[in-house]
This record gives structure tokens, C-alpha cells and sequence, in this order.
């Protein structure tokens, strides 16, 4: 048997023993014991084996699929397609996330030598990913199962590079493992006093609601926290953040990774505002960290604290029935809604992934009502919150988390980022997944920060609204996508009612002239302080 058979062998059945589940591969030349040994695994039944054309979807594809649930590896050639999985190792790396990246590599004797494909692998993805650059007489690693950051196995497979061989004894079937290496600490006690809100960023988990309800305090969750559920969540905290409520908050208890709200950054910012997170936010002055745990105790809450939560969801209410009336006026579909229509859509174990930029901002304003235990799973790549892989992560998602129903909410250029993603093989599994598309061509989320000034119009589009003008229509029929348009609320709702099963696209038209002033409408619900 050759070096490189064995060694690619002895790497997949460790993966499979560490608990990978799926195999993600980019197909290529350096590669090809990788490959081969992965066929066999899943011939096996030990893996399920996905193919890609694309390195940076399969990244990506990889990742959705472990925030699903399902641990995967992606794998790939030497040189550029490395670097191709870069976005997906750095959105593991800084959402936390065990995603595992095996990249064949020349053997040691061929590097600086300006080999054909060869560069410097070892190390490429940074710091932050364990790295192991390993040759066929290597003793493998024995922390494969590393359980909080992803893993970088560079491969150096010389020629030849086909088996000469069957693989006889390949991993078995296997139980298939989700994500349960996650740590549990011990209980923390929070004590009662200040007027305290709980803050639940990314991943932040049933903990920050519970916390919430024990202790009577306002919830302030992000769609992908985990955590919007229960009677103490409050829909319009972004808004409300602003007023005067917002001002009188003298402590937050931080979950999870928050990152989608500037009024939320701020409030962790003030030097007035007392802060126990479990891991210090950059830029943020954390006074009293503490490791997250399973369960808490608290103190009840007095009047005082009874009070104060009283006052948020009374406020909640009025701000939140008055934002629906502003939207429903709007002439056409806004993209609130349209967010708002999708939340609405999802059923008890039902999926959401959701693309960055303005659609998740939008969600975290309209998010339907959800009930405690209805197991609905809301995912978004907010480690580092790019646009990169969306349409990948969700398809991986939804192959990796059995659901009663999946969606994917994003905005065209999000989708128009990874069209890849809809390029499957004929014999590559497709699961059932409504991909909803908010198109206002181009880049509507800057019309709302600084540079959407009336001052910068004249240039604003050539450097930051891109309209593309691309026809999305066209675009799905090239992959054999089926594809929706619709242009009203009614024409949306009828179609998220009624999937056709598989992937399928449906496009929404918004409009993005007017996106800055109704924006500042919004805000203007609440008076600022």
C-alpha cells in the first residue's frame, strides 16, 4: 500500500472516531488519496460523502452542516483552493464552531522549490485554528476531538497517489453524532439590585431565557441567540435602546456573541452600565466575567425588578403595534415584512438560516412570537458576519439538522455571492429548503449608515448600492433551480405555504430608494433621549 493511501486512510478513520459525520470534497489531483478513502468510509456507512466544485462552497457547506448538528470535514487540493477555505475556517474560528479543513499538501522536500500548487499550508488559517502538518511517517494527533475552535490537517502526500488496493477494513457505521461538546460549568449566582437587562448575542442558548424569567428581567435576543422565547423578550429592544428606557439600564448580563446592534454595543460600552459577560466583547470594558453555565440562581426579583420589567414589555407593545401599522401602510412589500413573513413561516422544529447584512436586522425587529420547547433552530454566520457561503451554510444546515420544514432568508447580493451553492452534482442529496430572496438590487444596508447621506448621493451607488440588475429568474433556471417571483405580502405568504420540495428560490422585489427614510421612521418611534 502506499505512503499517501495510508496515511489518507489512518486521517479518516480518526475523523470518523473523533465524531465527523459528513465529508465535504473538492475534487483535484493531490487530493485523490483523500478521496478515494472518503468514497470507502461512506461506502461503509461511516460518513456521508458531499462533493463540490467550489472550494469556498464546500467550506462553507461544511460549516452549515456542523451548526446543524452534524460534525463535517471539508476537503481539498494543494495551493489556491487552500486559500478558498479561508472564509469558512475564519467564520468557525470566531463563531466557535469545530469545523474541520483537510488540505492535500507536496511533500516537505518540494516547498520553496516553486513546485507547481505549492505554497506555505501550515499555519494559513492563523492563530486561531489548532494546526498539524503531518507526513506519512507522523504519529496522527490525539485531539481530533477538540472541542472549541476548528482544526487544519495539512496533508504532504508524495506520489504515487492512487490506491494500489482495496480499503479491507474501513470504519463502520456509526452512530451519528451531533454537537454535544460543549462544555457545562458550574452554576454562577447573579445577584439582584441594578435595573439589569440579559443580552443574548449569537449561539447564547435556552440559558439567557432562562436567567431572564428567574430572575424577572427584560430579554434582549438576537434572532440567532437561541434565546427568543418566553414572555420576557422584547421585539423592539433595538428601538427601544434609544429612549429613555435604555438609559436607565445599570447592568447587562451578556450571552452568546452580540454583534448585530449598534444601540446594544453602545449600551455594553457606557461606563454607567455594569457588565457580566462570560468572555470580554472586543471594545468592550467587561467589569465581572463569568463562565456561562447550564443553570443559575438568583435571587427573586423585588418590586423594583417587577417593575422595571413591566415597564420594558408595556413599552414593547405600544412601539410594536405602532411599527406594524407604519409597515402595513407602506405601499408594496417592505423588507420588514418580508423577514416578518418568513419568522411566520416557521414551523415547531422547523430551520432558519439567515444571510447578513440588512435581512437579519430586519428579522430581529419582525421575529413571530415562537413558544418554549417548539425546537425551531435560527442559524446565522455572525462569528465574523459576512455575506460569504450563505446559500452553502444553509443547504448544510438543512442536510445537517433534520427539521420539520427549512427556510433561508438573505438579500439578492448575499445570494448573488454564492450561486455555487446551487451547483449540485446529479447524484448529490438535496434537502427540502425554501431559499427567500429580498432583491432591491444591490447593497440597500449602506443607504443607512453614514455614507447614505443625502451629501454622498452622487456617488453613492458607484461605490456602495452596486445595483446589478442581474435576473435572478435566469440565474436559477441555469442550475435547474426551481424559482418564484412574487411582489406582494399575499403573493409571499402563498408561497412559503406551498413548497415543491427540494431547493427552490423565491425572489422578493423591494425597493431600496426610499430604504434610509423608512428606516429613519422607524427609529422615530421612539423618542431619543
Amino acid at each position: 500500500m502506499t505512503d499517501s493511501t495510508t496515511l489518507a486512510r489512518d486521517v479518516l478513520r480518526a475523523l470518523v472516531e473523533a465524531g465527523v459525520r459528513e465529508v465535504v470534497l473538492a475534487p483535484g489531483s493531490r487530493n485523490a488519496p483523500l478521496a478515494f478513502a472518503a468514497h470507502d468510509a461512506a461506502e461503509a456507512g461511516a460518513l456521508r460523502l458531499h462533493t463540490r466544485l467550489d472550494e469556498r462552497t464546500a467550506g462553507f457547506l461544511a460549516l452549515g452542516l456542523t451548526k446543524g448538528g452534524s460534525r463535517a470535514a471539508v476537503v481539498c487540493t494543494s495551493g489556491t483552493a487552500v486559500a478558498n477555505l479561508h472564509p469558512a475556517m475564519l467564520e468557525a474560528a470566531h463563531a466557535g464552531v469545530a469545523l474541520v479543513a483537510v488540505t492535500a499538501d507536496r511533500p516537505m522536500r518540494l516547498r520553496g522549490t516553486s513546485a507547481n500548487q505549492t505554497t506555505r499550508q501550515p499555519g494559513i488559517f492563523g492563530p486561531d485554528v489548532a494546526g498539524f502538518d503531518l507526513a506519512a511517517e507522523d504519529t496522527l494527533p490525539d485531539d481530533l476531538d477538540v472541542a472549541d475552535r476548528p482544526v487544519h490537517l495539512n496533508l504532504q502526500l508524495d506520489e504515487p497517489l492512487m490506491p494500489d488496493g482495496a480499503w479491507t477494513d474501513p470504519p463502520g457505521r456509526a452512530e451519528r453524532r451531533g454537537s454535544a461538546w460543549r462544555r457545562t460549568d458550574e452554576p454562577v449566582t447573579i445577584p439582584t439590585g441594578p435595573r439589569t437587562l440579559v443580552v443574548a448575542g449569537d449561539d447564547a442558548g435556552p440559558p439567557a431565557r432562562v436567567l431572564a424569567e428567574q430572575a424577572g428581567w427584560p430579554l434582549l435576543a438576537e434572532p440567532s441567540s437561541g434565546s427568543r422565547t418566553g414572555e420576557n423578550a422584547i421585539r423592539t429592544y433595538r428601538l427601544l435602546l434609544a429612549g429613555e428606557l435604555g438609559e436607565r439600564v445599570e447592568r447587562a448580563v451578556v450571552f452568546g456573541h452580540p454583534t448585530l446592534s449598534r444601540p446594544v454595543t453602545r449600551l455594553l460600552g457606557r461606563a454607567d452600565v455594569e457588565v457580566w459577560a462570560r468572555a470580554p466583547e472586543p471594545g468592550v470594558a467587561t467589569r465581572r466575567p463569568f463562565e456561562v453555565a447550564r443553570t443559575f440562581s438568583t435571587a427573586r426579583a423585588d418590586a423594583d425588578d417587577a417593575d422595571w420589567l413591566a415597564e420594558w414589555k408595556a413599552a414593547d407593545a405600544d412601539v410594536s403595534r405602532r411599527l406594524d401599522t407604519l409597515l402595513a401602510a407602506e405601499p408594496g412589500v417592505t423588507p420588514h415584512e418580508v423577514a416578518g413573513a418568513v419568522s411566520a413561516a416557521v414551523p415547531p422544529d422547523g430551520l432558519l438560516v439567515v444571510g447578513a447584512s440588512s435581512p437579519i436586522r430586519d428579522l430581529d425587529l419582525m421575529v413571530a412570537k415562537y413558544a418554549v420547547g417548539d425546537r425551531r433552530k435560527v442559524i446565522a454566520n455572525r462569528g465574523l458576519a459576512g455575506i460569504d457561503g450563505t446559500v452553502s451554510t444553509a443547504i448544510g444546515a438543512a442536510l445537517g439538522r433534520p427539521s420539520s420544514r427549512a427556510f433561508a432568508l438573505m438579500g439578492d447580493v448575499t445570494f448573488l455571492h454564492d450561486t455555487t451553492g446551487l451547483m449540485l452534482g446529479p447524484v448529490e442529496e438535496r434537502p427540502d429548503l425554501t431559499i427567500v430572496v429580498a432583491n432591491d438590487d444591490g447593497g440597500s444596508i449602506f443607504t443607512m449608515l453614514e455614507q447614505g447621506a443625502v451629501e454622498y448621493a452622487d456617488r453613492y451607488d458607484r461605490l456602495f448600492g452596486l445595483p446589478h440588475g442581474v435576473d435572478l429568474a435566469a440565474l436559477c433556471a441555469a442550475t435547474r433551480t426551481p424559482h418564484w417571483r412574487v411582489e406582494s405580502l399575499p403573493e409571499l405568504q402563498q408561497a412559503l405555504a406551498s413548497p415543491n420540495g427540494g431547493i427552490e428560490v423565491v425572489e422578493v422585489r423591494v425597493r431600496r430608494h426610499d430604504r434610509r427614510a423608512l428606516d429613519e421612521r422607524i427609529r422615530g418611534l421612539v423618542a431619543t433621549t
